[in-house]
């Protein structure tokens, strides 16, 4: 595999770097894992997302940017910004130095809010902000970096929105926060470049406030974590293929789903030891020392995948009336499940995971993998299965409430929708009162689109499919999202 991946002429010479480094993380094991955990990983139920063996930097790092552009750095040997180009210009020496899974920063900050105090020129200020946008997707070559904008208006946010939609860049992917002091003018701009390049997304900012108790992040493909905090881990249980171990409904809920539970959730510990405890990336960033990160700030994840799949084995369901997202009794079974995992992670106080959350880890509905066949994202209706948009808002949003770190749905527009962009935003508003906490569109003609958190172009992806490089990696994941979990096949909403 090592001589294989040197050799290869299908990827760039920094994806024979991550890989080669992954390789060799992947020779060693230090994690203390039970006999179940081993049976439960060779069967694919659980899966630690490709963490490596030997964890040294935690998952997710969500730094307090604002604290850097107040100070400056002095690791970095930067001073506090003055002007619009120090200010992309010292954000951008910062990302380099901002590790996770990836190798690459997953969180940029509230870019419009950290460049706000510098826009004197518009003019001047576009061209910054332009060029910002351009060296991160050309640096930054991984479309799970996420930057925030909103929710107020601001200058910095509009001339961001504006050269995204000119630009057509899969990174930085880009969450709006939304509430009410959100100006109808910037939630419009916002579903404009979404229908052009399928981002932003947008985050219910009144429930990630209320969860995060203020400042939160959206992260990788929509993450929420704590501003100046992150996640150490996250671990995933897929959970269509778990019902298969259950004798019966009542077997899942008294003994399959609270077993598997356990090991996942000393499995998430003991990622986390390693990392708090072992690895030395608490004592030694400079990203501690500078007071941009805290460790109390940081939490593990309990990640599922394939509770629509779930739902319909365990109640036996193949017609569409009585399936997960049509029948009363399979989603009233689904919010059954989401709580149980919801309670007995509540349960599970543990010192690897911050102060700051009570010494608990968080839920995440994931949203899948490359390689997954027959396991839906998180909480969401199978690709192919949707019903009409309001009966679907309608039946996703009571999951919402139960996952702070992360959940959401995807919604795939006509053209037509480019020139009444207000009715998209009345969806929205409307989805927002029944307490959805997140919402993805695009418009079935753009060349950037959502996989299922993270961007891709299907240009990119074309010439994957004649064999030739592409500079994001996330594209190579979005290729066989698309091959084995049709997952650009979502159905259109039409007006």
């Amino acid at each position: 595999m090592i001589l294989e991946t040197i050799k290869s002429q299908k990827i760039t010479f920094e994806q024979k770097v991550v890989t080669l480094a992954r390789l060799a993380e992947g020779s060693i094991e230090v994690l203390n894992k039970s006999e179940a955990l081993k049976k439960y990983i060779e069967d694919g139920i659980i899966c630690d997302l490709f963490e490596g063996n030997a964890p040294y930097r935690p998952r997710y790092i969500v730094p307090d940017y604002d604290i850097f552009m107040e100070q400056g750095s002095k690791f970095l040997n930067l001073d506090k910004p003055t002007n619009i180009w120090e200010a992309v210009h010292g954000l951008l020496i910062l990302y380099k130095h901002v590790p996770s899974i990836t190798t690459m920063p997953v969180y940029l900050g509230n870019i419009d809010y950290l460049l706000e105090p510098f826009i004197k020129d518009e003019a001047e200020a576009y061209l910054a902000i332009k060029l910002f946008l351009k060296h991160i997707d050309s640096t930054i070559t991984d479309s799970f970096c996420h930057a925030n904008i909103g929710p107020k208006e601001t200058k910095a946010g509009i001339l961001i929105l504006r050269a995204m939609r000119e630009l057509e860049l899969p990174t930085p992917n880009l969450t709006i926060k939304y509430t009410e002091e959100t100006t109808d003018k910037i939630a419009v701009e916002a579903i404009k470049t979404a229908l052009v390049t399928a981002k932003p997304s947008f985050a219910n900012d009144k429930i990630f406030r209320a969860d995060f108790k203020g400042e939160y992040g959206i992260v990788s493909c929509y993450n929420g974590l704590k501003v100046g905090g992150g996640a150490n881990t996250l671990v995933r249980v897929r959970l269509g293929a778990l019902s298969k171990l259950a004798n019966s409904k009542e077997d899942f809920f008294a003994r399959v789903l609270p077993e598997v539970s356990k090991e996942m959730l000393e499995y998430i510990d003991e990622r986390s030891k390693f990392i708090i405890e072992e690895s030395g990336f608490y004592e030694s960033s400079f990203l501690i020392k500078e007071g941009l990160l805290e460790k109390e700030k940081f939490t593990g994840l309990f990640g599922f995948v394939g509770l629509a799949e779930c739902v319909n084995n365990l109640l036996g369901a193949t017609e569409k009336q009585d399936r997960f997202g049509y029948s009363e009794k399979a989603n009233k079974l689904g919010l059954e499940i989401v709580e149980a995992m919801s309670k007995l992670i509540a349960a599970h106080k543990t010192k690897y995971a911050g102060e700051f959350f009570g010494n608990t880890h968080l839920l995440h509905s994931q949203v899948g993998i490359d390689t997954d066949r027959n396991e839906s994202p998180g909480c969401r209706i199978p690709v192919g299965e949707e019903p009409e948009i309001f009966d679907h808002i309608v039946q996703s949003a009571p999951f919402h409430q139960y996952c702070p770190s992360g959940i959401g749905d995807i919604f795939v527009f006509d053209e037509t929708y480019k020139s009444n962009p207000e009715a998209i935003l009345d969806i929205i508003k409307g989805a927002f009162e029944t307490e959805m906490r997140f919402f993805s569109l695009y418009s079935d003609t753009c060349d950037v689109v959502r996989v299922t958190g993270y961007l891709v172009k299907k240009s990119e992806i074309e010439k994957l499919d004649k064999g030739e490089q592409v500079l994001r990696d996330t594209t190579i994941l979005g290729k066989g999202a698309r091959d084995n979990a049709k997952a650009l096949g979502r159905k259109l909403r039409s007006e």
